[in-house]
């Protein structure tokens, strides 16, 4: 995948919900946030993200200090900054180089790996706009596919982290299913708990608990936007399972 081209695609697709709305809307799925706060949050973060790649960080800086963190009032010129912040991050990923080691909340990782995440972090927060609006949300399978793979790939560094409890308990397993055509293993994780930590491979398996649906489904599922019952996504086996890994897992 070009996830720099599509981490600007996202990023395009974001800011066109933004074009002549109240900005004062609230966001439901982040409780709190209005559409401007969502706004400002995504913006922020490619910049604070390419602060960290231009300058080899090796701590992440105050989101205070965000060099051009806040976007200007005209709506016009706000959506231009919003373009302006992913295009800092390519060009800092450029200039520094792509396997340039950088900090990141997973520990030290290449200086491209910011571009991926913030392609995922884009798109989950243009389904929670496009939901405030009312709005139908689409995200390419390969792209929601990945992003399910990106969160597992988190999930499985930080799960447990501070003595929290793992998202599954020993001997559970927990398998997803995206029935786009065309995804073939990137489109099926089987996750379970080994050596005090969670586990995951691109398998087939039934688990204790599966989901099987949409890519974008499911992504969204996994990180609490909506709920199974509004998808069409289909459950089988134990559901305590499923809802014990909404409760341990970070939105």
């Amino acid at each position: 995948m070009d996830y720099a081209a599509a981490f600007l695609d996202e990023n395009r697709s974001f800011s066109e919900l933004f074009r002549d709305v109240d900005e004062s809307l609230p966001v439901p799925t982040c409780p709190e946030w209005s559409l401007k706060q969502l706004f400002r949050h995504v913006g922020r973060g490619d910049r604070w993200a390419a602060q960290i790649v231009r300058d080899r960080l090796d701590q992440p800086p105050d989101v205070r200090s965000v060099e051009g963190g806040k976007p200007p009032p005209d709506p016009a010129d706000a959506i231009s900054w919003l373009h302006g912040g992913a295009q800092r991050l390519l060009d800092a990923v450029e200039l520094s180089g792509v396997q340039t080691p950088v900090w990141t909340f997973l520990g030290e990782r290449p200086a491209n790996w910011w571009i991926r995440r913030r392609l995922h972090e884009t798109s989950v927060h243009r389904a929670d706009a496009a939901i405030a609006l009312g709005r139908e949300f689409t995200l390419d399978p390969a792209v929601a596919a990945d992003g399910i793979t990106e969160f597992l790939e988190r999930i499985a560094v930080q799960a447990g982290s501070n003595g929290a409890p793992l998202p599954l308990e020993d001997g559970h397993t927990l398998h997803l299913h995206a029935t786009d055509p065309g995804l073939g293993e990137a489109g099926e994780w089987t996750i379970s708990v080994a050596d005090g930590g969670v586990v995951w491979s691109h398998e087939h398996g039934k688990g204790s608990a599966a989901l099987r649906g949409g890519a974008t489904e499911l992504l969204l599922a996994m990180a609490r936007r909506t709920r199974l019952g509004d998808t069409g996504i289909e459950m089988f086996g134990d559901e305590a399972v499923w809802q014990t890994w909404l409760e341990r897992t970070p939105l």
